[in-house]
């Protein structure tokens, strides 16, 4: 007995869009998070810690009238933006590398770059 259209149609959905893609990348997105954010926690913020008088620098708050601001959260909280940047950044740069572009010359009629061994120019279309 064949499927119903539906559920047809379902499936050819999530193999057609590439949906198990996308959600294997999620998952594996949600994993480097983590250790990105474990590392921050783990390996710089204590750093952060040692270096103020009490290490208790995120309960800072600053009171004007009856009003509390807690601008150490705040600090904090953009000091982990700016090290999970770094550590992505750094992670990146030495996980992932570019291909080398591929060896180009000039069209001589066109003065389009072209790939070193085309026998014609894909965009004037001269022989070379």
């Amino acid at each position: 007995m064949p499927p119903p259209p539906l559920a047809r149609e379902f499936k050819d959905f999530l193999f057609r869009t590439n949906m198990l893609a996308l959600a294997l990348a999620v998952v594996v997105g949600n994993a480097v998070g983590k250790v990105i954010a474990s590392i921050v926690a783990n390996v710089f913020m204590p750093v952060f810690a040692v270096l103020t008088p009490t290490g208790h620098w995120r309960e800072w708050k600053v009171g004007v009238g009856k009003l509390r601001f807690g601008l150490g959260d705040l600090a904090g909280s953009l000091l982990d933006f700016v090290l999970i940047a770094l550590v992505v950044f750094f992670a990146t740069k030495f996980l992932i590398r570019k291909t080398p572009a591929p060896p180009t010359k000039t069209c001589p009629q066109c003065m389009e770059a072209i790939h070193a061994d085309a026998k014609r120019c894909k965009f004037c279309t001269a022989a070379l």
